[in-house]
């Protein structure tokens, strides 16, 4: 994974650690009904949540997110190359990493994770991002680039309730 822009694959994988020097971190949860973990599951790995976010194009090299996955992101004609860095999928948590790919507007990683405590039990979808802007265009719209961070991941807690479906 030479070609990611930023020096730590798998940043995201611990939970709470915390942004290194000059990174920003994103952290939202979002609650989902519980017994909709495996719907959800199946929706976050199979790319349905992100092709529920309005404006959002995905073009996944392969149907699955799994480590080593490409995947284009477009929102509008901003195009965002990752590459998944990691992925997890048992009987309490589910979800993914990806990293930014030269071309990316961000450098850094966002993970997308499902969890529950027990089978059954409440499922709570969290969306980490740790990046920093890349393109001058990020650069130059500082907070209002962290806003609209902060909005995408607003649009994928949404987006998963919808897909997750419920009881």
């Amino acid at each position: 994974m030479q070609d990611l822009t930023y020096p730590w694959p798998g940043i995201t994988a611990e939970d709470e650690r915390p942004a290194p020097a000059g990174f920003h971190a994103l952290r939202l949860r979002t609650a989902l009904p519980p017994g909709t973990f495996e719907s959800a599951a199946d929706a976050l790995l199979g790319w349905r949540m992100h092709r529920a976010v309005p404006l959002l194009t995905v073009v996944p090299e392969q149907p699955q997110a799994a480590a080593g996955v490409g995947v284009l992101l477009r929102l509008g004609p901003v195009a965002a190359p990752c590459r998944v860095v990691w992925a997890v999928r048992d009987e309490h948590r589910a979800g993914f990493a990806y990293g930014t790919l030269p071309g990316h507007p961000e450098s850094g990683e966002e993970a997308f994770v499902l969890s529950r405590a027990e089978t059954g039990g409440p499922v709570v979808f969290t969306v980490v991002a740790v990046s920093r802007p890349a393109a001058w265009y990020a650069r130059a719209a500082g907070p209002l680039g962290r806003r609209l961070q902060r909005t995408i991941a607003w649009q994928y807690g949404r987006a998963m309730r919808a897909v997750a479906g419920g009881p």
